[in-house]
């Protein structure tokens, strides 16, 4: 007897081919009622109960803006967050301050279903996660440069353009190279030129910017910031009370036992207009981002899935409402 030839079928898949990749509720709006940082809390909250007032004359509008591009028949999911700074400057502890932040929105009839530390967003469960956010910047090499500018991951700063070049020392029996303006991307008519600091680095440590973790922020709240497939940071409900030290509160943290789900498929942020420059940074750092594509593609398809468009670009899924003094 012969021996018998036995065909196997042996393929071979890169494992992120075949990597699942998570899936979140949605909602269709999430509103952001604020950033709060120490000198909002001071004179018995004042300040913070001024800018609730000034927040809740829109919010008669933010359940139309929640419906835009849906079927008439459809009700919009609508779910409200705020972040405490406790990265930069810690102050009070959860027990004292979220209380505070809920009775002064209560006061304005406004309900806040999520709270957020802002320094998760730097790092969560040991996850860096501002370095994964830079690392997942495509930057466009600027034309005409010299190589005398370190690179992003060297250099720590972004920009939306072409720099103007910095001053090189020409060569021998040459003439000195021309000045020439900043030129933003997109060929527009006039620039608009921004550079973006994302870090700085201290003695003992990488201090990141606002505009970096606001960008993380934003990414969390569109449930587009994934690790490997998976969901980074989703929020938890407390057993007992809050507790008395920061580092002790989750990332994130459910408030309202009945609100809609934390993400979004876009984001309304309210604020004062002195964050204005601080979001324009957040644009330019999120226009440079790449959105792994399964990931891309799975919140295309949800959002499609209830006949809602969303734009291909993760920044033309953010709007805002300044507001004055």
């Amino acid at each position: 007897m012969g021996d018998r030839v036995i065909d196997v079928d042996v393929r071979f898949q890169e494992a992120a081919a075949v990597r699942r990749t998570e899936s979140v509720a949605y909602s269709h709006l999430s509103v952001e009622l604020g950033h709060f940082y120490a000198e909002d809390f001071g004179a018995g909250c004042q300040e913070l109960r001024r800018r609730f007032a000034r927040i809740a004359d829109w919010s008669a509008a933010i359940p139309a803006l929640a419906g835009r591009g849906l079927p008439a028949h459809r009700q919009p999911r609508i779910s409200t967050c705020f972040m405490v700074d406790d990265y930069f400057h810690r102050f009070g502890s959860p027990r004292e301050v979220i209380p505070q932040v809920q009775g002064a929105a209560a006061d304005l009839g406004l309900v806040v279903d999520y709270v957020a530390r802002e320094s998760s967003f730097a790092r969560h469960d040991g996850v860096e996660l501002a370095q994964m956010v830079v690392d997942s910047l495509v930057v466009e090499p600027p034309r005409h440069t010299t190589g005398s500018r370190p690179p992003l991951s060297e250099s720590g700063w972004l920009s939306n353009g072409m720099r103007s070049p910095g001053h090189v020392d020409a060569p021998a029996m040459t003439l000195p190279r021309p000045w020439s303006p900043p030129v933003q991307s997109g060929d527009p008519r006039h620039s608009i030129f921004v550079d973006v600091e994302l870090w700085s680095d201290e003695p003992a440590t990488r201090v990141w910017a606002c505009a970096l973790l606001a960008s993380v922020w934003q990414m969390t709240r569109l449930g587009v910031l994934r690790r490997s497939g998976q969901t980074l940071m989703q929020p938890s409900r407390l057993a007992g009370e809050l507790p008395a030290d920061w580092d002790e509160l989750p990332a994130v943290v459910q408030l309202n036992p009945t609100a809609a789900p934390f993400c979004a498929y876009r984001t309304l942020t309210l604020m004062d207009t002195q964050y204005l420059p601080v979001e324009l940074a957040v644009r330019t750092i999120l226009g440079q981002v790449a959105v792994p594509p399964a990931v891309a593609q799975q919140v295309a398809q949800r959002a499609g899935g209830e006949g809602l468009h969303l734009p291909s670009e993760l920044v033309d899924r953010l709007s805002y409402v300044f507001i004055g003094g």
